[in-house]
Parts: structure tokens; C-alpha cells; sequence
């Protein structure tokens, strides 16, 4: 098999670099899925608890020192009331980002970027995100509680 000898030459070398720096621009950054798995049965899951419940989660070693990640919420509507309420994200354990769902039956979009450098030691760690209903009707409803609070992820890229 024949041998190529490269050429060691300043121009050569920097025109083979360029070449792949337009390469890596026209494939595009390449990001990680994180997967979320529902704790529910439905596609958009729903919570009528009054206490925090959780709806998603992963485990996922951190190899990289961000997680962007997108929710989409909605509350509910029983009988012409509202239902509003609360959710939170939790990494190990600890609330890292939460927020509220307002009493007006519309969706909700919500986005940040986790740090993730505090967790680069660990070898696993749980994500889960949770919600809870605070406001709204008591009774009635998809299973009888009241109102519920829908929560799904949009995406979650660690970055």
C-alpha cells in the first residue's frame, strides 16, 4: 500500500485546517439529548395533588457544564374556575428552578440553563420535575380532586 507523506509546509497546513473549520460549520454544533421519562401513563401529564408530585424524570451522568432545558405548562379550567399552581425542578434532591403556573388556562413556556459544574463530580444524578396544584376548583375534574396542572418538557440539550 503506498504511503503518503504529509506535507509539512505552513500554507498547506493552514489551508487543511480551513477546510475543516468550514466542514464543522456546515454540520452544524452537535448537543445531547437528554431524555425525560413521564411518571404518568399520558403524553402531557397531569397533577390534581396539592403537593409537589412528580411528573418527569431522568437519571444522566453530567459530562458537560450546562443543561438547557424548555417546559410547557397549563393549568386547568373545572366548572368556569381556574387552576393555578406551582412547579419546580430538582437535581439530587435540591430545587434548583421553580416557578408558578397562573390560575388563567393558558400555556405556559418556561427555559433556562442549568449549571451543572457543581454535579461534574458525581458519577449519576437524578432530575426530576415536579408540580402541585394551589389554586382552583376541589372537586371535579379529571379524576375527581379538582383542578390539574399539565407539565411537559420541550427539550433538554446538555450543552
Amino acid at each position: 500500500m503506498p504511503q503518503r507523506v504529509r506535507d509539512v509546509s505552513f500554507p498547506a497546513r493552514l489551508a487543511r485546517l480551513e477546510e475543516e473549520v468550514a466542514q464543522l460549520r456546515r454540520s452544524g454544533a452537535e448537543r445531547d439529548e437528554l431524555p425525560l421519562y413521564p411518571t404518568a401513563f399520558t403524553a402531557l401529564a397531569f397533577s390534581d395533588a396539592t403537593a409537589f408530585t412528580t411528573l418527569w424524570e431522568t437519571t444522566f451522568a453530567p459530562r458537560t457544564a450546562g443543561l438547557s432545558i424548555g417546559l410547557t405548562l397549563v393549568g386547568d379550567q373545572v366548572a368556569s374556575v381556574n387552576t393555578g399552581g406551582a412547579w419546580q425542578l430538582l437535581l439530587n434532591g435540591a430545587v434548583v428552578w421553580s416557578g408558578s403556573v397562573v390560575a388563567n388556562y393558558t400555556v405556559q413556556s418556561a427555559t433556562t440553563v442549568l449549571d451543572l459544574l457543581p454535579y461534574r463530580g458525581t458519577q449519576e444524578v437524578l432530575l426530576q420535575i415536579q408540580t402541585r396544584r394551589t389554586a382552583g376548583a376541589t372537586t371535579g375534574g379529571r379524576n375527581g380532586n379538582g383542578g390539574s396542572i399539565g407539565l411537559s418538557p420541550r427539550y433538554a440539550r446538555m450543552l
